[in-house]
């Protein structure tokens, strides 16, 4: 019989984030997660494949296209710059659904270190 295993305690909210994860510049898309967002849109895997990736040469991978933001540089095509929230949550490619693989995240770790050197414990940096 397997021990259940014990439960790990975030360290972060989504809710209070301004999408930090999806201004990563290279989100990886795998052939699965391209026919989950095709049968979301009602396009073929190449219509799908082709709005919604790019093909990485460099590292032979497709990622998701990205948009102009106006807190960070780019975002994720499906990203609701309003809300801040993902508008393809229940079709998200598994690297999303996998994210964070930690106790936490990527702008709980850039809060840290920025709060840390501005010496202020409130400081947030949205620009």
């Amino acid at each position: 019989m397997k021990p259940f295993p014990i439960p790990v305690r975030a360290r972060y909210s989504c809710s209070k984030c301004p999408a930090y994860c999806c201004s990563y510049p290279e989100i990886e898309v795998t052939p699965r997660d391209i026919e989950r967002l095709g049968k979301r849109f009602e396009l073929s895997y190449r219509e799908a494949e082709e709005r919604f990736t790019k093909y990485d040469s460099k590292e032979k991978v497709r990622l998701l296209r990205h948009k102009k933001d106006t807190v960070f540089a780019t975002v994720c095509t499906f990203l609701d710059l309003e809300k801040r929230r993902c508008t393809v949550y229940e079709s998200r490619p598994g690297v999303c659904r996998a994210y964070p693989d930690s106790k936490h995240c990527g702008y709980y770790d850039f809060l840290r270190f920025e709060r840390a050197h501005q010496a202020d414990p409130e400081f947030i940096a949205l620009t």
